[in-house]
C-alpha cells in the first residue's frame, strides 16, 4: 500500500509492505496550494508513479488534499470517531492504474456550539492510540493546534488553537516585529514568557508587555521572539489542560514537540511525545480496517 499525508504546504509519501513497515518514502514541497489548476492526479504520478508501475495499486491519502481546496472533498465525519468509523468512510476518486481512497477527517462543536474541523491531525491519532489509556488528551501543535480527547480508543472532541499563525503574524506583521532580531531560539526566553502565561490579565495585555519589555531594555531583541513563543504556548496549554491528571500525547515535528513538552513541564505535566511518523503507522491501520475492493 501507499499510504499519503498531503497537507497544505507539504506532500509526504510511504511505500508500506504487508506488515505496515516504510520501506521507501518521499517528501516534496508539492503541498496542495502548490499544484496548479488542479493537477494533483499529475503530481501523484510525478511523486510515486514508480511505485505504482512496480506494482502497488492501493493509495490511501489523508491531509487537506480532501478539503475542498484539494482533490477532492471527502466530507467530515463526525465525533466520537474511531478507526472502524474513519475507515468506514474513507471517500473513492478516479484515478487511472490506482484504487485512491481519501480519509475524510473529523468535525465536532464546542460548549458553545462553534464547529471545529480537523484533517490530517485524525490520522496521526490513530497511529498511536494503541499507545494510549483508554482515557487521554493528545496534542498536535502547528499553525493550528489541536488538542483532541480521547476516550475508549475513539476521537470524541478536539478544541484547535491559532498559536502558529498568530505568532508568525504577530512577529512579522505588527510592532512586536519592530523590537525583535533573529537569533537562535533561548530557552530562558521561552520558558519566561510561559510563566507570564500563568499570571493574572489576558493574552492581549500580556502580548503589549512583549513591547514595553523591549523599550525599557528588558527583554533583548534576540530573545524577544522566543519570549513571545513561549508567551503564546503557555496561553495555549494552560487553556487546553483539562486539571484532572490526564495523560498528554504530543505529536508533531521535533522542533515543536520540543517546546511544548517544555511548557507542558513547566505546568506540571508529563507530556508522551511520538514520533512525527505516526501518519504513517495512522493511514497503516485505516488501510488494514477498509475494506479494499
Amino acid at each position: 500500500m501507499i499510504g499519503i499525508d498531503w497537507g497544505t504546504s507539504s506532500f509526504r509519501a510511504f511505500r508500506l509492505d504487508a506488515d505496515g513497515t516504510v520501506t521507501d518514502r518521499r517528501v516534496a514541497a508539492r503541498g496542495i496550494l502548490a499544484v496548479e489548476d488542479g493537477r494533483f492526479e499529475e503530481e501523484l504520478l510525478r511523486q510515486v508513479g514508480d511505485w505504482l508501475a512496480d506494482g502497488e495499486r492501493q493509495v490511501l491519502m489523508s491531509g487537506m488534499i480532501g478539503s475542498r481546496q484539494g482533490w477532492q472533498e471527502a466530507p467530515y465525519l463526525p465525533c466520537p470517531a474511531g478507526p472502524a468509523e474513519i475507515a468506514a468512510a474513507l471517500g473513492t476518486v478516479g484515478c487511472e492504474g490506482a484504487d485512491l481512497r481519501l480519509v475524510p477527517g473529523l468535525t465536532c462543536t464546542d460548549a458553545a456550539g462553534t464547529p471545529e474541523v480537523m484533517r490530517g491531525e485524525e490520522t496521526q491519532i490513530v497511529g498511536v492510540l494503541e499507545e494510549m489509556a483508554p482515557r487521554a488528551l493528545v496534542c498536535l501543535p502547528g499553525s493550528h493546534s489541536k488538542w483532541a480527547r480521547i476516550e475508549g480508543g475513539r476521537i470524541v472532541g478536539f478544541a484547535t488553537y491559532f498559536t502558529g499563525e498568530a505568532f508568525a503574524a504577530l512577529s512579522a506583521h505588527t510592532i512586536l516585529a519592530r523590537l525583535m532580531r533573529s537569533a537562535p531560539p533561548d530557552p530562558a526566553a521561552f520558558d519566561r514568557g510561559v510563566a507570564r502565561a500563568g499570571e493574572p490579565g489576558h493574552l492581549l495585555h500580556h502580548l503589549f508587555g512583549v513591547r514595553t519589555l523591549g523599550l525599557f531594555g528588558r527583554l533583548a531583541e534576540t530573545a524577544a521572539a522566543s519570549y513571545l513563543s513561549g508567551l503564546l504556548i503557555g496561553h495555549e496549554v494552560r487553556a487546553a489542560l483539562p486539571g484532572d491528571g490526564t495523560a498528554v500525547h504530543v505529536i508533531g515535528s521535533d522542533e515543536l514537540s520540543a517546546l511544548y513538552a517544555r511548557a507542558l513541564t513547566a505546568c506540571g505535566v508529563v507530556p508522551v511525545v511520538h514520533a512525527e511518523d505516526a501518519a504513517a503507522r495512522g493511514l497503516v491501520r485505516l488501510g488494514r480496517e477498509a475494506e479494499w475492493r
